[in-house]
């Protein structure tokens, strides 16, 4: 037998935060589609975003975006995240302060992103089809604060 030292045994509040990850958060919801399948609505003029729970310490928001539909430049306060895409494709625009250019990523249904305070992007379909997303916000779903893309200093608040 090997010994193992104590220091490498994870703690069960260490394996409770790994399963409680807001990106296995977002799997899990996404993979039960009972949760969220009668809440499923597209709006013709906007992302459509509603509840599908809450607790004390997050709120799970499912979003449903029709091509071309977009968040526009924003950041999550002080929340930490993620989302995973539940069908469709999503493009995310990674914009870092200091910089003018942005990142891009492409994610299909299985993918997921991750956010923390600070973090400035903006999501939109890119695709010709719809899209559906799961977002894990950690404590409450914030207000958005809202950004211009400078072209020479990179996001700056409106």
């Amino acid at each position: 037998m090997f010994d193992v030292p104590a220091n490498t045994v994870p703690s069960t509040t260490a394996l409770d935060a790994l399963v409680s990850h807001p990106v296995r958060v977002a799997l899990a919801v996404a993979a039960d589609r009972d949760r969220w399948r009668s809440k499923l609505r597209y709006d013709p003029e906007e992302r459509y975003a509603t509840l599908v729970e809450r607790t004390a310490d997050q709120e799970v928001w499912l979003m449903a975006w029709l091509p071309g539909q977009t968040t526009g430049l924003h950041d999550h306060s002080d929340t930490t995240g993620a989302f995973t895409v539940v069908s469709g494709t999503l493009a995310e625009q990674v914009a870092h302060r200091g910089h003018p250019r942005q990142a891009l990523h492409t994610l299909v249904a299985g993918q997921s992103r991750v956010f923390a305070p600070g973090y400035v992007h903006t999501v939109h379909n890119p695709g010709p089809d719809p899209a559906i997303s799961i977002h894990v916000y950690r404590s409450s779903r914030p207000v958005l604060g809202r950004y211009r893309l400078d072209p020479v200093t990179g996001p700056e608040p409106l």
